[in-house]
């Protein structure tokens, strides 16, 4: 039986939806755009599809151990983001060595963040949000509470 409503507990609920969204409209983006040509590619999408299950099992179980697990794959959408930005980063500085040879330094790296050559080195810092709001979802969940 649940609890009674609470501010907290509509923020959680809050937080959760947009967890919700933001996953599947990144993992539906990342299938559209053909994000799955090696492991790393393959690496944010298996997490969102652990996530979206493990949510599942807990709305059905209402497992701590789940919450847990959850915990543990917010933590890892905020590394693979991080990862993610530093790989797009070295293929894209690949990309425009090869059209540019002669690029270097600050020039390099304005050319590399401000170009609109595929792919965009900040769009894994989604992961990273939604890493966060996962984590902020579990903070002080009362199903977290030593019983």
């Amino acid at each position: 039986m649940l609890g009674p409503t609470t501010p907290s507990s509509n923020l959680r609920t809050f937080l959760l939806a947009i967890f919700l969204f933001g996953s599947l409209g990144t993992g539906t983006e990342l299938l559209l755009l053909g994000h799955t040509e090696d492991a790393w590619q393959w690496a944010p999408l298996m997490l969102i599809s652990c996530s979206l299950l493990v949510l599942l099992g807990y709305a059905v179980l209402r497992r701590r151990a789940l919450l847990r697990v959850f915990q543990i794959l917010a933590l890892l959408f905020v590394f693979s983001g991080a990862i993610g930005s530093v790989l797009h980063y070295q293929a894209k500085v690949e990309f425009k060595l090869e059209m540019q040879p002669d690029l270097s330094g600050w020039q390099l790296f304005r050319e590399v963040m401000q170009g609109a050559t595929v792919p965009p080195v900040l769009a894994p810092g989604m992961m990273v949000q939604l890493g966060l709001i996962g984590l902020a979802y579990c903070y002080r969940h009362p199903d977290l509470k030593q019983k």
